[in-house]
């Protein structure tokens, strides 16, 4: 599609601390929206960048704003929307935005058209999501103020798994913390609803039955899906929870945190750089948070922190196997999901007793199909797509009216 005949265009929008990443895709009537371009605005408040590409991935916009501009989301916001004007011509109109939202809560379980009052709502889940949610916010906050006529749809990371049964979002704690919001929730949720929309076409009979979606990036967890639903997942109260991650702790014994108030006098905000910033991959290796340049170390403290990493994944994978009641095949996606070839190589090898029989060979090239033919346990590599999700749900929101998004499968290999 020329750029040139683009008329109405859904923005999605994901904010963080000091960026904004978005994608643009253009409306029409085929079944998914069609991107057009992406990019971000990286480095707020301190040295800010902005980079674009289309979307055959060629660079086709670029700036910087230099060392110390104080260039902060509200100037973010303004200049993309200039951008986006002066690239598309006069004729292109935004018809609407869709966020990523990282926390819905109990009450949001699909997708919301923003006013006032979700914003409001969603604002008493700040404290739930402390490191998340403003920066998510303040967007949606920010429009609202300077275009209150375009129409936003919030799109929560949490909802795909309130479809969990009620035990597998329990704490064992006295109930009325359980009433207050005290409760696992999980994150990653449009990855991974994006991954059960697509997997029938890749494996119809895993796409009907038990699967083990990982999602394993900078931030990383797993998701156990049954027939497209959500059943357990790694992640929980916070995203904080389950895998090791770049810099996340994961899964910790809650007498660590006990034993580093009263005998390392640690405060809350102390526990917090800990556990969100200085933990995970990096916290074991003391090298970095990168998989990329831990495989390339030869340094023992990084084969360490893979070696946890695959083990803990190895250790989640035995119990979402337990909570489905068997496994038909497995999904990599993600940053480490999709280009790893080791992690993938190393998870799958580990879990041979559950039936996954690793191609090699198929395994290096990528697959999507990484398994044997004929192996119990069907293995794939899926690429994620939560923005074309955020895209899809805006527009079935704005049209009161549910649809899925589609992926062009590519050749498929396995239980041929």
């Amino acid at each position: 599609m020329s750029r040139s005949t683009i008329d109405e265009t859904i923005l999605v929008l994901n904010a963080g601390s000091s960026s904004v990443k978005f994608s643009l895709f253009a409306e029409s009537s085929a079944s998914a929206p069609e991107l057009v371009l992406h990019g971000r605005v990286e480095g707020l408040y301190a040295s800010p960048k902005f980079a674009a590409k289309d979307a055959s991935g060629a660079r086709i916009g670029g700036k910087d704003w230099g060392e110390g501009a104080t260039l902060d989301h509200d100037g973010a916001v303004g200049f993309l929307l200039d951008w986006l004007q002066q690239q598309l011509g006069a004729s292109h109109k935004v018809k609407a935005v869709g966020h990523r939202v990282v926390h819905g809560g109990t009450e949001f379980s699909a997708p919301a058209r923003i006013d006032t009052r979700v914003v409001a709502r969603l604002e008493k889940l700040v404290p739930l999501a402390p490191l998340h949610q403003p920066h998510n916010l303040a967007l949606i906050k920010i429009l609202l103020a300077r275009s209150p006529e375009l129409p936003q749809v919030a799109c929560f990371d949490t909802a795909f798994h309130r479809s969990q049964p009620d035990v597998a979002q329990s704490f064992a704690l006295p109930a009325e913390y359980a009433e207050s919001g005290v409760r696992r929730y999980g994150f990653h949720g449009l990855s991974y609803e994006y991954i059960a929309a697509v997997l029938p076409q890749f494996d119809p009979r895993a796409a009907a039955g038990r699967t083990v979606a990982l999602h394993l990036g900078n931030g990383a967890s797993m998701c156990a899906i049954r027939a497209g639903r959500s059943v357990a997942t790694t992640m929980g109260f916070t995203p904080l929870d389950g895998l090791p991650m770049g810099t996340r702790c994961g899964a910790i014994d809650p007498g660590v945190l006990l034993y580093l108030i009263n005998e390392r006098g640690m405060d809350a905000r102390a526990m917090e750089n800990l556990l969100y910033h200085q933990s995970g991959l990096l916290g074991v290796s003391g090298l970095s948070s990168d998989m990329r340049t831990l495989e390339a170390s030869n340094e023992p403290r990084a084969k360490a922190a893979i070696d946890l990493f695959v083990y803990r994944i190895g250790r989640e994978l035995g119990s979402l196997a337990a909570a489905l009641g068997g496994l038909d095949a497995i999904v990599f996606t993600a940053g480490i999901g999709e280009n790893s070839v080791l992690i993938r190589e190393r998870v799958c090898r580990d879990a041979a007793w559950l039936g996954v029989d690793l191609d090699a060979e198929a395994n290096r090239a990528g697959g999507p199909c990484i398994g044997r033919a004929g192996s119990r346990v069907s293995a794939w590599v899926i690429p994620t797509n939560e923005e074309l999700m955020i895209a899809r749900h805006t527009r079935a929101t704005l049209r009161t009216s549910a649809s899925r998004p589609i992926l062009d499968p590519r050749s498929h290999g396995c239980n041929e």
